[in-house]
């Protein structure tokens, strides 16, 4: 049976999904606007090829998982109002902390002429880069999803959106913090000690009600898109500390000060990128950055392939007290296979290798659709050289292969 803890944790979500819905519902009933209806289910199978490093961990080589996420989308019948509802959730047959549900998009929004007024849970990404997305920094990782922090969960917020010649402003009013999700004890990816996320602590004395604010300011100029922030509140990632009973660990979080910057410049088939941030954290004040670029050659072989090259440097000066990063002193290099066919047949290759350490995470990302509802993910991961004293140690023994069947209506 489903969780609802890790993912709904208070009724203030619940209410404000409920509020929305509500909202949507009287403007629908009231007129003629449309309702769109879809969504996906999805088969998960990972293999894995050694077995667990940390003890209490699942001994199975494979592991089953199954998704679902439905997706219920309205503008009324002027086209000034819309909203988005997409629920997700996953039962997962080994780690109970992966069994969760979460509200991904819960809506509603008016756009005027120059502005937009968005209300609800919402996904806001922000990012140019490939190999790690240093400015995004809105929603919470679902941890339990993937390592690769790509998937976020739904952030509750006020959005105020400006339109102007000069560019566009976003205001944000965060009023909920989405606590991040970590792997229990049965699964894998995770550190020594398991993570107890639901004995998190919090440097600010409103805990997950505090209200983070974030002002972001994009425009391009030419051939140069460009992406300035500033954001204030609850950092999305925690420090982990040794709980009371010395058995497991607990997310600390704190209170930050944030600065972001991203730009991409487009040159005929390069794209040139950047993303930099300076944080005010628990310790320091310190500098990260990505920078590299992409390089496409259109139509091989008087094909309709493309192929893209891609590298990027990673730099990161935060300190040993600070949440850990393994994207300090590392260079990715990939490349990117598209055939633009009807089937949308795309593969990346890419690895992360330390300058210091010569650790090397290795990935493998392959997608296919067959007809028109179902589509077929592979993905491969293997890290190799990983020291005890670097953080991938922790994962050293998790080399998977992953297929994900889906199916859409």
């Amino acid at each position: 049976m489903m969780d609802l803890k890790n993912s709904l944790r208070t009724s203030m979500p619940g209410l404000l999904a409920a509020l929305m819905l509500a909202i949507v519902a009287s403007h629908a009933l009231a007129g003629d606007s449309e309702w769109d209806f879809s969504g996906n289910t999805a088969l998960q199978l990972r293999g894995f090829s050694q077995d667990a490093l940390w003890p209490g961990q699942n001994s199975s080589d494979l592991e089953v998982s199954v998704s679902a996420e439905w997706e219920a989308r309205w503008r009324s019948e002027d086209g000034d109002q819309r909203a988005s509802f997409i629920p997700f959730a996953r039962w997962d047959e080994n780690d109970e902390e992966r069994r969760h549900l979460d509200l991904r998009e819960a809506y509603w929004a008016f756009e005027g002429d120059q502005f937009e007024v968005l209300v609800g849970f919402n996904k806001v990404f922000w990012g140019v880069t490939e190999s790690v997305h240093l400015v995004d920094i809105v929603n919470q990782t679902d941890l339990v999803e993937d390592i690769d922090q790509e998937d976020k969960l739904g952030q509750p917020m006020v959005n105020l959106a400006v339109q102007k010649d000069w560019g566009l402003l976003n205001v944000y009013l965060l009023p909920y913090f989405r606590e991040r999700t970590f792997p229990g004890l049965d699964g894998r990816f995770r550190s020594p000690l398991p993570v107890d996320w639901d004995d998190a602590d919090y440097e600010s004395g409103a805990k997950e009600k505090h209200v983070d604010v974030a002002l972001r300011y994009s425009h391009y100029f030419g051939d140069v898109d460009i992406g300035l922030y500033y954001f204030r509140g609850t950092s999305r990632e925690p420090r982990l500390l040794l709980a009371d009973n010395g058995r497991e660990l607990k997310p600390f979080y704190d209170q930050i000060d944030q600065v972001g910057l991203d730009l991409q410049y487009t040159r005929d088939a390069w794209l040139w990128k950047l993303e930099a941030i300076v944080r005010d954290g628990f310790d320091e004040t310190f500098a990260a950055g990505v920078a590299g670029f992409e390089y496409t050659f259109y139509q091989v072989n008087e094909t309709d392939a493309d192929i893209g090259i891609l590298l990027e440097y990673q730099y990161d000066e935060r300190s040993s007290l600070e949440p850990v990063s393994t994207a300090d002193n590392d260079v990715f290099m990939g490349v990117r296979w598209s055939l633009n066919d009807p089937q949308d047949t795309a593969i990346l290759v890419g690895a992360v290798v330390d300058k210091k350490t010569s650790e090397t995470f290795f990935n493998i990302e392959a997608e296919r659709r067959f007809g028109d509802s179902i589509s077929l993910e592979l993905r491969l991961r293997t890290i190799t050289n990983a020291e005890q004293d670097e953080p991938l140690y922790s994962f050293s023994r998790d080399d998977y292969i992953q297929l994900q069947l889906s199916r859409y209506f």
